[in-house]
C-alpha cells in the first residue's frame, strides 16, 4: 500500500523539482513484474469503484494531469483507466485556445468541462497552462498571470464546495528521459506524428518550465485540491502510484449503491 504523503505536496510547502528523482521507485518494495500484478488488482478495484460512483450519482471526480512534452499524460490515462465504463468517464484535452475561448476569461472553457454527479473527468493539460506556457512565453504580463494562482485556488475550492473530489498529478520526468522518448518518436514512423518542431523548441526552455511548474504547484496545492509529484521515468511505477492514489481517494468517499426501488420484491419477469 502506498503512503500517498510520500508524493503529496503539502499546502504552503516550497518545491524544488531538481531535488525530485524522476527515476525513483522507492515506494514499491518489489520489481516491475510484481508491480504489474498489483496493477491488475488495482484496475479491477478501480472499475468497481467507478461503477459505484456512477450508480450512486452523488460525488464528482476531477483528475488533472500535467507534464512536460513526452511526460506520459496520454499513456497514464490509457493505462489507469483501461477497462472502466466509458459511460461515466470523460477526458478533456486542452490545446491552444480557440478565438471564442480567447474572447472569454481563461477559466471559461475549463468550467464547461468539469464533472457532473457520478462522473469522472480527466484533464489532459488544464487551466494550469495559463500559469505555465503563458508565463514561459510571456504571452501576458507577470502582473496578469501572477494573480491567477489565487484565482485557481478559489476556482478549485468552489468545485470542492460543490462536491468535487480533486486530484492533481504532475508526472515528473528528467531531461535525459525526455530526450530518449523524443528520439523514440523520431525513429519510429508510427510514433513520428506525435513529434513536432515546437516540442524541440519547448525543450530548450526546460529550466523556465521547471520554475513555472514548481511555483504553480506550491501555490495551488491545497487540502481540497492537492498536487502529487509522481516520478515518471518508469511507466510501471508512475501508473502504480497514480492508481493507488485514485483508488484510495475513491474508497474514502464511502460510497453505497442506491437502495432498491420499492415494490420490486414480488415482481416476476415473464
Amino acid at each position: 500500500m502506498l503512503n500517498a504523503n510520500l508524493h503529496r505536496i503539502k499546502e504552503g510547502e516550497k518545491l524544488n523539482l531538481a531535488k525530485f528523482d524522476a527515476s525513483a521507485t522507492k515506494a514499491f518494495s518489489g520489481d516491475k513484474k510484481d508491480a504489474l500484478k498489483e496493477l491488475a488488482k488495482l484496475k479491477a478495484r478501480l472499475e468497481a469503484l467507478q461503477e459505484l460512483l456512477y450508480a450512486e450519482g452523488k460525488h464528482k471526480v476531477l483528475i488533472v494531469f500535467q507534464a512536460m512534452d513526452a511526460g506520459g499524460k496520454d499513456g497514464t490515462i490509457r493505462s489507469v483507466f483501461d477497462g472502466v465504463n466509458p459511460q461515466g468517464v470523460r477526458v478533456a484535452a486542452f490545446k491552444a485556445p480557440t478565438p471564442e475561448e480567447l474572447a472569454h476569461d481563461y477559466l471559461w472553457r475549463i468550467h464547461q468541462q468539469t464533472p457532473g454527479k457520478g462522473e469522472i473527468v480527466i484533464f489532459n493539460r488544464s487551466h494550469y497552462e495559463d500559469v505555465l506556457v503563458v508565463r514561459v512565453h510571456n504571452i501576458v504580463p507577470e502582473a496578469v498571470w501572477s494573480k491567477r494562482y489565487a484565482q485557481i485556488r478559489h476556482f478549485e475550492h468552489l468545485l470542492a464546495d460543490e462536491g468535487a473530489l480533486i486530484l492533481k498529478f504532475y508526472l515528473h520526468i528528467d531531461l535525459d528521459e525526455q530526450k530518449q522518448r523524443l528520439q523514440e518518436r523520431l525513429d519510429d514512423p508510427i510514433k513520428r506524428w506525435k513529434l513536432s518542431r515546437s516540442d524541440l523548441a519547448e525543450r530548450k526552455l526546460w529550466p523556465q518550465y521547471m520554475a513555472a511548474f514548481a511555483e504553480a504547484i506550491e501555490k495551488t496545492s491545497t487540502e481540497v485540491a492537492p498536487w502529487y509529484v509522481v516520478p515518471a521515468n518508469h511507466n510501471w511505477y508512475r501508473n502504480w502510484v497514480v492508481m493507488q492514489i485514485i483508488v484510495a481517494a475513491l474508497e474514502g468517499l464511502a460510497m453505497k449503491y442506491p437502495t432498491k426501488p420499492a415494490g420490486l420484491d414480488n415482481v416476476i419477469i415473464e
